[in-house]
């Protein structure tokens, strides 16, 4: 990172930016062109869950490259200033990279997806096999991870 002073090392508050972020983005490789796509996440240490329908762009893409890279931030707020080269940002983000796995079993989807909904509710919930069978779940395995704040 070219800006040391920046620089989040303290995996604890990696985790806390994470927890917090409403928003993951997937960064994927479509040949010689980027794709990126936000998805609904859940976290756990060292791994990242998201889920989404069981065709389309993001699945084929992963199927043919599962290295990923993904961004999540928070507290962003424009830092307004009297000329225009002193406005700025504030924000906390993280950048990581790793491989997607599409998960198969039953088990280890449900393990996914009660990750994602406690994200966003703190809530414990149960999955119906219907719905298991018609939601794709991937899980990232992050092979690193580094934030960056501004401002904080």
């Amino acid at each position: 990172m070219r800006r040391k002073d920046k620089e989040i090392t303290d995996i604890k508050e990696i985790e806390e930016i994470i927890k917090k972020a409403d928003c993951c983005r997937i960064g994927l490789v479509d040949n010689d062109e980027p794709y990126v796509v936000p998805v609904c996440f859940g976290y756990e240490r060292k791994a990242l869950y998201f889920h989404g329908a069981l065709e389309g762009r993001k699945v084929e893409l992963i199927k043919k490259n599962n290295q990923v890279c993904f961004e999540i931030d928070t507290d962003a707020e424009v830092v307004k200033a009297e000329t225009s080269c002193g406005w700025t940002m504030r924000y906390r983000s993280v950048i990581g990279v790793g491989r997607a796995y599409i998960l198969e079993s039953d088990e280890e989807k449900c393990h996914g997806l009660r990750l994602i909904m406690k994200h966003y509710s703190g809530d414990e919930f149960s999955f119906p096999k219907p719905k298991l069978d018609k939601t794709l779940v991937v899980k990232v395995d992050i092979r690193s991870i580094t934030g960056k704040q501004s401002g904080y």
